[in-house]
């Protein structure tokens, strides 16, 4: 009996009927979203507007998503990328996992939603609600990675080091994505990603004067 393989962040799985529902609504009110901030802004656009033009109802649409900066900042790809992660080979040093599957999340992005992409940085640096919001959210995010790095460096999720470690990570992507609006989207994000893990991997070094 060969093993089962964990789903790939290219081969999507097909869900349950229940989830695919979900998926669906949770899409609506993201394209709607974004729709509706293309159009009039993002301090213009409220939820009652969200929900008429996703057409559900406002309580579904906090169901899904507690504040409207999570409508922009939260997508389906999480879970895959830890997955992709723990996939990886074992054996494979870890700043190569974490380049390979980060390059692959941005291959994607850039694919399928392009312009969406740019709206949602664009957002993360120009929109102090929405920055504050992602500060607070890649502490949950630390805390997922930091699980697939106890796994890969075995140590303990909540040590000290794998807590610095991984939201030095999150943090640092994060700034790819600001880095790449605030200089109006000429860098191709996977040099900004190789320069970021460069960084990470092997610290900053110090420039001639």
């Amino acid at each position: 009996m060969t093993p089962a393989r964990t789903p790939s962040l290219t081969e999507h799985p097909e869900p349950g009927l229940r989830e695919r529902k979900k998926i669906k609504t949770r899409t609506a009110i993201r394209e709607a979203t974004y729709a509706l901030i293309r159009e009039q802004g993002y301090d213009a656009t409220t939820i009652e507007q969200i929900a008429e033009r996703a057409e559900v109802s406002p309580s579904t649409v906090f169901r899904y998503f507690p504040t409207k900066e999570d409508i922009v900042l939260t997508d389906e790809y999480d879970a895959l990328l830890l997955a992709e992660l723990r996939a990886r080979p074992a054996g494979e040093p870890w700043t190569d996992s974490l380049r390979y599957v980060m390059r692959t999340a941005i291959d994607i992005g850039m694919q399928q939603e392009p312009e969406i992409t740019r709206l949602r940085s664009h957002l993360m640096a120009r929109v102090p609600a929405v920055r504050s919001r992602m500060t607070e959210s890649m502490s949950v995010t630390g805390r997922l990675l930091a699980d697939a790095v106890a796994e890969r460096t075995g140590r303990e999720g909540d040590g000290l080091e794998v807590r610095v470690y991984t939201m030095s990570l999150i943090g640092g992507l994060a700034e790819i994505a600001l880095y790449w609006a605030e200089n109006g989207f000429r860098d191709d994000l996977r040099t900004l990603l190789d320069r970021a893990l460069t960084v990470l991997e092997h610290g900053l070094t110090v420039e001639n004067p």
